[in-house]
């Protein structure tokens, strides 16, 4: 019998879709949902997910797909579906009321509100019957709806309460807010380092998450301070990641393949949680970035690159923006109907055996960890009976010197088992792709591949990114405004873009300038921030809010105050703005991310390693600004070359503009050496206050940006 759709079908996220056939009226977030609740005197059910997430489809499966259930549900509540990708707001308050309420938070996230949104109870996962110490979902629903009939007022008064806590935490902080100094810095240094898996790096124990903004802070801080445990802890964390079993081992250079799982569920980065998400590769490529920088060892590079293949191979979309996620369950290989996490990367011993020739198969094994009877270390569910995830054991030195053979025949070898391996996989299910375009996250990989065009010489990086980026540009931004939508799907651009949407978006096209010295990125990416700062920023306060002024699709508006999954609107834009400052001059600017900045001194005294990407904008604002003046013919080949001895000899305090007298935006010394240098392209250095004499030569650059303090 075909299943009856309800509300979401007329919908454009994957995750409400998947819903779509649910026999539980869902209705979307909106007005159509909260008029219902008031005039039926019935409290909501929001459940909160994404399309990607392996428990939200466990719990949709046994409650959500339940004709029961899905009835009590009906009848008792009003029940809505909230995609926390195109609405991270609304997400971001609720989550706060559950983390508070249970010390703990997850998607799904369920939560019960009063038809004036206010929130009463909550929780994630509810599991169809008492198990693992929680209540059955069924069971709960019921006392919560004679709860609502019988003690209704008890309901009220606690939802009145929490809802003025979350008011208190929603409003600034009050009081002088002091400076962030070294201290600061070094506090959240020690703090990590206390928490420093030492013998499989990360942080803390398991589950285990990459968190790039922390090892971005580590690579500041060393640069800043000369401290090389700082730089160690960063480079071990990703040298391990790599090996392990969140990093797919099956990227084939122009294929696909490769990229990083979400995170570890054990400390030795072995066995992931299977979805692979465009925000956590498109920052860890950044950071793969900083440590082939900060080391020049050929690995981070290769891995970096790794990581733009996979992309640039299963993540972008026919315009050429990058889709969000790909699922952690797919349909098993064997067709039972039946999906599985990671069914699709999971192999036996014995497929290995057939798929590859004796000593491919011998030499392959021994790489990659594979055992008769499977290798993974925990197996709570028993999903991975009888399986092997690929890790890195051993190194090819190690497999030379063991199977006596020169490391290129290793190297042939197991790329040629790798490729048949990547072969028979392309035969599998495949898990399915969100396809649904989210400018923040589109941003940061745009970012990362203008990084990566940079410093690994790939022109083809630099395409990918510039086509990202007008398809944003020309589909979800307007340019009359300045303003920027979050979501383009299936035709559709919707959602006003929120403060981190315009913060990723800002840093994507300013170092797509860095990268092309092309004028209208950096334009846009002033645009952008003027508009940033006119919808977002309390001019009282001195801080970015989440949600623009005039938006009331939002119960509350919020402060990021974290660097967690996703870097703080305040922390990208503090970064972008000090940047902007250096290349264009202007002190508006400079203010603004001054301000940003002082303000987090309270939350920084109290959590040092919360806002890890704004101590790296602190470093950022007491460095004397650097900046690298191209002049003369962008073509020729003598330019390229000082443009390349400039990325390699990169800091954090150096920004690299081109001398263009058409770009009026740039500050007054680029301007001027537009309007007067004559002859072979040349460098110019300005710093502590003055500029050097022009270098037509890499070395002399190379000697000169040495000196740099």
């Amino acid at each position: 019998m075909q299943k009856q759709s309800n509300r979401l079908i007329r919908q454009k996220s994957p995750y409400l879709l998947q819903h779509a056939g649910n026999p539980v009226d869902w209705y979307p977030w909106g007005e159509d949902a909260f008029r219902k609740a008031r005039e039926e005197d019935l409290p909501i059910f929001l459940s909160s997910g994404y399309s990607t997430c392996h428990w939200c489809h466990v719990m949709e499966r046994e409650s959500f797909e339940n004709p029961e259930t899905a009835s009590f549900i009906n009848t008792h509540f009003v029940p809505v579906k909230l995609d926390r990708e195109e609405n991270p707001d609304i997400d971001h308050l609720y989550m706060l009321f559950v983390q508070a309420t249970t010390g703990r938070g997850g998607w799904p996230m369920s939560v019960w509100l009063t038809p004036d949104l206010k929130p009463f109870f909550g929780g994630s996962y509810f599991p169809p019957v008492e198990r693992w110490g929680m209540p059955s979902f069924r069971s709960l629903l019921e006392v919560l709806a004679r709860m609502w009939t019988y003690d209704r007022q008890r309901l009220l008064l606690s939802a009145d309460s929490i809802m003025d806590q979350l008011i208190d935490l929603a409003r600034p902080q009050s009081g002088e807010n002091g400076e962030i100094t070294d201290a600061h810095a070094e506090r959240c240094f020690l703090e990590l380092e206390r928490s420093f898996d030492t013998e499989w790096g990360g942080f803390g124990g398991a589950p285990k998450f990459p968190r790039p903004a922390l090892l971005s802070f580590l690579f500041s801080y060393a640069d800043r301070t000369g401290n090389g445990k700082a730089l160690e802890m960063a480079l071990l964390t990703l040298k391990k990641m790599a090996y392990g079993g969140i990093h797919d081992q099956l990227g084939i250079t122009g294929r696909g393949g490769g990229g990083f799982a979400r995170y570890s569920t054990d400390r030795f980065w072995h066995v992931p949680h299977f979805e692979k998400m465009l925000y956590d590769n498109a920052q860890l490529a950044g950071v793969y970035l900083e440590a082939y920088q900060a080391s020049g060892e050929p690995l981070f590079a290769d891995t970096a690159n790794d990581i733009f293949q996979y992309v640039l191979g299963d993540m972008t979309s026919s315009e050429g923006a990058f889709c969000s996620a790909e699922d952690a369950d797919s349909p098993t290989p064997e067709g039972s109907g039946i999906n599985r996490e990671g069914a699709f990367y999971l192999w036996t011993e014995k497929e290995i055996t057939s798929l590859l020739d004796p000593e491919e198969a011998l030499l392959f094994m021994e790489a990659f960890g594979i055992m008769p009877e499977g290798n993974a270390p925990e197996d709570p569910h028993g999903e991975f009976t009888g399986m092997n995830i690929l890790i890195r054991t051993v190194p090819d030195e190690a497999l030379a010197e063991r199977f006596k053979l020169p490391i290129k025949t290793i190297k042939k070898r197991l790329d040629i088992a790798r490729t048949k391996l990547f072969d028979a996989r392309l035969k599998r299910p495949r898990p399915a792709l969100d396809d649904k375009i989210l400018t923040a996250w589109n941003g940061l990989m745009i970012s990362s591949l203008a990084k990566g065009s940079r410093l690994l010489g790939e022109k083809k990086l630099l395409e990918a990114a510039e086509r990202a980026a007008r398809f944003i540009i020309s589909t979800l931004y307007e340019p009359t405004s300045g303003r920027i939508k979050r979501r383009y799907r299936d035709g559709e651009a919707a959602l006003d873009g929120n403060a981190g949407d315009y913060a990723c978006m800002i840093q994507g096209v300013l170092d797509l300038y860095q990268a092309s010295f092309e004028p209208d990125w950096l334009r846009i990416a002033l645009r952008l921030s003027e508009t940033q700062i006119e919808r977002f920023f309390d001019q009282q306060d001195g801080v970015f809010y989440s949600t623009a002024f005039d938006d009331k699709s939002v119960p509350l508006r919020l402060i990021e105050d974290n660097d967690s999954a996703e870097p703080s609107a305040n922390s990208t834009s503090a970064n972008n703005l000090l940047r902007l400052a250096a290349i264009t001059g202007r002190s508006d600017l400079l203010a603004v991310a001054l301000r940003t900045i002082r303000y987090f001194s309270h939350t920084l005294d109290e959590h040092p390693s919360s806002l890890p990407l704004m101590l790296v904008a602190r470093n950022l604002s007491i460095s004397l600004p650097a900046l690298i003046i191209f002049a003369g013919n962008r073509d020729d080949p003598s330019m390229t070359r000082l443009v390349e001895t400039a990325n390699h000899n990169n800091k954090p305090e150096l920004t690299m503009v081109y001398a263009d007298e058409t770009l009026e935006e740039l500050q007054p010394e680029a301007l001027a050496i537009a309007r007067t240098h004559q002859g072979r392209p040349a460098a110019y250095l300005c710093a502590e206050g003055n500029c050097k004499p022009a270098v037509n030569d890499p070395d002399a650059l190379t000697n000169m940006l040495s000196g740099l303090k």
